[in-house]
């Protein structure tokens, strides 16, 4: 049967495309050899690394980012090695899953999937490895099925007070383009990110960030690649091109993208989605429900989490929101599966947007029987009514 009306999309990536992108990836196919593909090949690669804030080699990838993960790790690491990853939820728990399969050691340092990365948890265990046999810190910039968002910055600063040789790793697969990223001031050494999120492309494409000192360890890494190779990758990106067929059209959706975040401007775009997250959780709360990060340091800008109350399911309330209402809602992922449901406020969204989207949800509670109060949408059209959209307010004047 057919539902009128546009579907809302308020999952946690990917996130919903914006006609300006769907309309520049619509265009004929060309020549991947052809000196017009290189052209955009060019402003492809460089206008990402603004988005990275890098100067270093950017590599993108016809890949989700599972495959990004990949290619940072063997590209990197030899047969096992030693990796310390920070468990803060279901994504990190995947990519030390997908290490041990590659042969490699991942050392977990334990959270409850309530807070980011344990900043000061990991300057001890490299205190503790006088050896120096942890060759790389893995870490996830915003946990998607959580809604935290570790301090970068923070976990570099502590890794070099330590005085430790790791590589630091970052995947930034949900928090390119919608948090504040800044890989080469951060001191990361590779970055993992995707085009479904913030970046309002398709799935597709996925990229990593690379330092001269990651390009170093690749010299000596063992383990096995050939498509995730970036020797040859980097050769060939000199001059635009890429050493197998690309993803010609998606190139054209990432040129338009980038150029979209610096029309808005990079800052109005990571102030917009924090000021989203702000209402959003003000809505939670006045639903008397709770949200699922509890350290308010770690709120994320991109999503929020929300713990339903004791014997409620989240998938119910989920399925009662697609049916009745048309929208879809995030899931909850591992250990935090039907407790929680995932909203979803990043790409190319706006008060509406998300003031639509809230009263989905609170229709939904009522609907699905969910005990809570009422006035969250409220709550949340105060704040915003309140604190303006800081770039319109500074047009405006």
């Amino acid at each position: 049967m057919r539902k009128p009306g546009r579907h809302f999309l308020q999952i946690p990536g990917p996130s919903t495309v914006p006609d300006r992108i769907l309309r520049a990836i619509d265009q004929p196919v060309i020549d991947h050899r052809s000196p017009e593909f290189g052209d955009l090949g060019r402003r492809a690669l460089e206008g990402i690394k603004t988005i990275f804030g890098t100067d270093a080699n950017m590599i993108i990838y016809p890949a989700s980012g599972t495959g990004a993960w990949e290619a940072a790790l063997v590209n990197t690491m030899s047969a096992g090695d030693r990796v310390l990853m920070c468990e803060t939820g279901h994504f990190a728990w995947l990519w030390q899953r997908l290490a041990t399969r590659l042969g490699l050691q991942p050392e977990l340092i334990d959270t409850d999937w309530r807070q980011a990365a344990d900043v000061a948890a990991i300057e001890a265990r490299l205190r503790a490895d006088s050896s120096h046999e942890i060759k790389a810190v893995c870490v996830v910039h915003n946990e998607t099925s959580t809604g935290c968002t570790s301090d970068i910055a923070a976990i570099r600063e502590a890794m070099d007070g330590t005085g430790h040789p790791a590589l630091l790793m970052v995947d930034t697969i949900s928090s390119l383009g919608s948090v504040d990223y800044r890989h080469d001031a951060w001191g990361v050494d590779v970055t993992v990110g995707g085009s479904q999120k913030g970046l309002m492309l398709p799935p597709g494409l996925s990229f990593n960030a690379v330092s001269e000192k990651a390009r170093a360890a690749s010299v000596a890494a063992d383990l096995p690649r050939s498509f995730w190779d970036w020797s040859e990758m980097i050769a060939a990106n000199a001059t635009g091109y890429f050493p197998y067929t690309p993803a010609t059209n998606m190139l054209y959706g990432l040129v338009e993208a980038v150029d979209m975040l610096h029309e808005e401007g990079l800052e109005a775009v990571f102030a917009r989605h924090k000021r989203h997250a702000e209402a959003t959780r003000r809505a939670v709360t006045a639903w008397g429900l709770e949200v699922l990060c509890r350290v308010p340091d770690h709120y994320s800008p991109v999503l929020t989490a929300v713990l339903m109350p004791e014997g409620q399911s989240a998938d119910v309330l989920r399925r009662t929101i697609h049916t009745e209402f048309n929208m879809s809602l995030g899931n909850g992922l591992g250990r935090l599966q039907d407790r929680v449901f995932r909203i979803g406020h990043l790409g190319d969204f706006n008060d509406l947007m998300l003031l639509g989207t809230l009263s989905g949800i609170e229709m939904g509670l009522a609907r699905a029987g969910v005990p809570h109060e009422r006035g969250g949408v409220q709550a949340a059209l105060d704040f915003l009514s309140q604190t303006p959209d800081a770039a319109k307010a500074e047009r405006a004047a």
